[in-house]
């Protein structure tokens, strides 16, 4: 099976990459990137994956050259003859642009599903998208991981009193409601209004928290203002103690002071996106055997449903 397989990174995931091909039990295959002088780029396989199974590993966080690096080279790989390209994007950027919400805007998920089919990739892998139904806006299988898989145990591992799953707004219910069913616990809702983006105008809480721990659930942190927020809110409302969980760590902006400054007894993210700098209050929960182990499943046409726990 090994011989089969080849697994690549973009210059972005390969640290999550390199894990990944340990926990898979092969070598990171060798990409050079040579760079012109006025910026441009190409991306060039050190090694042959004619015939191969190659999987490319790049998250799509801003600025967009990482896309663009992915996109070249799941094209390398078809016109190098690859038998089958899976990409790996444990982070799938542009998530929140997945409808028009208001006149004359793009769907940008829609979009950045189509430059990945088109390219040449046969398959995706990715995890906690922010919308479900991005799953559709492809047209060759997507396989879609929770990192509740590793979430959820660590929530138990706390062993915490009076535990309650909040939401921080009311898109996010959904995940939060499922949180909450399989922990058998209640769950509490932030109903926020924004002015614009990244720009809470007024919030409220819509439940009972106080004497209680309070985990709040997402799927990505940004400014990490609305959960830096809500946290605020929950412990002057008597909450005994804040937590967020979020899957992708963006933290762009005044994120790393944000979260310093807040409530949060902790931040608990993957490592699906790198961290641009320490901070005590995060910790990271690695994704790399989730994400080599649903690789062997594919690899052999084995179900991967025994990768989700929620």
């Amino acid at each position: 099976m090994h011989n089969d397989v080849k697994i690549f990174a973009g210059r972005h995931s390969k640290e999550l990459a390199n894990s990944i091909a340990d926990a898979y039990g092969i070598n990171l295959g060798k990409v050079v990137i040579s760079s012109f002088s006025d910026g441009e780029f190409q991306p060039s396989f050190e090694e042959t994956v004619r015939g191969k199974k190659v999987f490319i590993i790049q998250s799509t966080p801003p600025p967009f050259d990482i896309l663009l690096e992915l996109l070249l080279m799941i094209d390398a790989a078809k016109r190098a003859s690859a038998k089958q390209i899976i990409a790996v994007v444990p982070y799938f950027g542009m998530a929140r642009q997945d409808r028009k919400d208001k006149p004359r805007v793009p769907i940008g998920a829609k979009l950045i599903a189509n430059l990945i089919s088109s390219a040449g990739a046969t398959r995706i892998m990715t995890m906690d998208l922010h919308a479900d139904q991005i799953q559709g806006f492809f047209e060759v299988p997507v396989d879609h991981l929770f990192a509740s898989t590793i979430f959820i145990p660590y929530i138990k591992s706390l062993k915490l009193d009076d535990l309650v799953i909040a939401s921080p707004d009311i898109g996010g219910s959904k995940r939060a409601n499922v949180y909450a069913k399989h922990l058998n616990c209640e769950m509490v809702i932030c109903y926020k209004k924004r002015k614009k983006a990244n720009v809470i105008d007024s919030m409220k809480i819509i439940g009972e928290i106080k004497n209680k721990n309070v985990i709040l659930v997402d799927d990505m942190m940004d400014t990490g203002g609305t959960i830096c927020k809500a946290s605020e809110m929950m412990m002057a409302n008597g909450a005994k103690s804040v937590r967020a969980i979020c899957t992708h760590a963006i933290l762009s902006g005044k994120a790393y002071e944000n979260i310093t400054d807040s409530s949060l007894n902790e931040l608990v993210v993957t490592n699906s996106l790198s961290l641009q700098k320490k901070n005590k209050k995060i910790k990271v929960l690695d994704v790399s055997d989730l994400f080599a182990q649903t690789i062997k499943n594919v690899c052999t046409n084995e179900s991967i449903s025994s990768q989700f726990i929620v």
